[in-house]
């Protein structure tokens, strides 16, 4: 390395312990042609970085398996944490080509044509949250990329990385489908020419010291403004909508039915290999947890999964918020229930004031964004909000307080969301009303009668799978 290059590397290095200091996350992709000279500069790279917070996460062929899964959710996953770096050596740039490639070989979803949006709308989410994505495609004189195909042919420890490549993905698909990215984005990338191997480092590094500045920058200016931004005297007929009375007997009549009836669509799903997302946020005391149990009580359990959402741990609150909902995501064919779930960035987060305005107030769009990645290629995705009158919910908790087995169900921050109804009120209307989609629709449940409620939610639960079924084969299901 000459003696400039040498300096380079230190201010790389010295600029990223300023941003594991600040606790800003760094995704850096290499993408390019085999042998052009990806590893050489991302080893470069990695010996200059402190192993202890750098990650080098290599792109793998999709597999039958990985296409069970979301397209990106294989990248949420692996979301380096805050002050954190990656090095992606092919990334889901290449993995998008190899999707295009085996769409004919793979069935599973066919809606290839929604990827590159999924690829702009997960980039765009990361960014926002303050990640710096910094992007490079290494190119090289095809005399030189040949030289480096020709050496590791010839030495035996490396002959099996040049048989590698001749089994990859066809060098001039990829080439060309680069290409048309590239050209679609030009100033998102870095082009670097590894045919002189010194002034491609030099070019790596200046173009790193220069996005890390500027990171740097953008982090001292971010706007930590803590507003709910809630309404005086804020007033909604959205949850004052009622539903008919369901007795006991009736209950008990219907109850059964369903119950077998959304089973046989378990199985259904399972064999055509829909993913089902159901998403429950409401009041507390609304009967979430109830309304849950009746949902899955005759379920097959090796086919569903629940996730009762709590307050995020402190290794999650070093990621992404989506983070930790896109790592429990269902695989094709499986079924996952969200007691709670990521609308807490604009229910509790905005109450409490734990995320910022500008945070809070593009989640609506960044929601909408995620739960689109899911049903693009798929899944149904069906969110509940199950409403409840304020007297019956203070009734509802002073029955729990009174009734010794229903005691750990009340606790001091209830009672605390319970004073703050109103901005509750006001943050729940707003989350309906900005990602109420066609997707992934909202149904608002009034819950002041249990039974009805869970008759109401099961129903609508069958209704929709069974609507999706029916288009997927056009014939009737079980």
């Amino acid at each position: 390395m000459t003696k400039n290059n040498e300096q380079l590397s230190l201010d790389v290095a010295t600029l990223t312990r300023k941003t594991k200091e600040l606790g800003i996350p760094i995704m850096i992709v290499f993408e390019g042609v085999p042998a052009s000279g990806k590893t050489r500069l991302s080893n470069e790279l990695l010996l200059t970085l402190d192993a202890k917070y750098t990650h080098f996460v290599p792109m793998k062929s999709p597999s039958e398996d990985d296409l069970r899964y979301q397209f990106l959710q294989k990248y949420w996953n692996s979301l380096p944490s805050k002050g954190d770096i990656n090095i992606y050596f092919r990334s889901w740039y290449a993995y998008y080509i190899e999707y295009q490639a085996n769409k004919i070989k793979h069935s599973i979803y066919n809606k290839y044509h929604a990827l590159r949006r999924q690829i702009q709308d997960f980039e765009s989410m990361v960014q926002d949250d303050g990640y710096e994505i910094i992007k490079f495609y290494i190119e090289i004189s095809d005399k030189k990329r040949k030289e480096h195909l020709k050496e590791m042919k010839e030495n035996p420890l490396t002959s099996w990385k040049a048989q590698e490549y001749e089994t990859a993905i066809n060098d001039d698909v990829y080439h060309k489908e680069m290409h048309k990215i590239l050209k679609a984005s030009p100033d998102e990338w870095e082009i670097i020419d590894y045919t002189e191997r010194e002034e491609a480092i030099n070019l790596m590094y200046k173009h790193i010291i220069n996005r890390l500045n500027k990171a740097i920058k953008l982090h001292k200016q971010k706007d930590k403004v803590i507003d709910g931004d809630f309404t005086e005297d804020f007033k909604t007929d959205l949850f004052e909508q009622s539903i008919d009375k369901v007795n006991k007997k009736t209950y008990k009549s219907l109850i059964g039915d369903l119950q077998d009836r959304l089973k046989e669509l378990q199985f259904a799903l399972y064999e055509r290999k829909i993913p089902l997302i159901l998403v429950y946020e409401g009041m507390d005391a609304a009967g979430k947890g109830g309304n849950i149990k009746r949902v899955r009580e005759k379920l097959d359990p090796t086919g569903y999964e629940v996730n009762a959402i709590s307050a995020p741990t402190d290794v999650e609150l070093n990621h992404h918020y989506l983070w930790r909902f896109a790592k429990d995501m269902p695989r094709s064919g499986h079924i996952e229930i969200f007691d709670r779930s990521w609308y807490g960035r604009v229910l509790v987060e905005r109450v409490e004031g734990f995320a910022t305005k500008k945070e809070w107030k593009r989640a609506y769009e960044e929601i909408n964004q995620f739960e689109k990645m899911w049903t693009d290629e798929g899944a149904i995705i069906l969110k509940f909000f199950l409403t409840l009158d304020k007297d019956e919910q203070l009734r509802r908790f002073k029955e729990r307080e009174e009734t010794p087995e229903k005691q750990w169900k009340i606790t001091d921050e209830d009672w605390r969301n319970r004073e703050k109804w109103d901005q509750y009120i006001e943050a729940s209307h707003d989350m309906i009303k900005f990602t109420n989609t066609d997707h992934a629709p909202w149904l608002v449940v009034p819950a002041d009668n249990k039974k009805s409620a869970r008759i109401e939610v099961i129903k609508y639960i069958i209704k929709k799978c069974e609507e999706v079924l029916w288009a997927s084969n056009n014939i009737r299901v079980c």
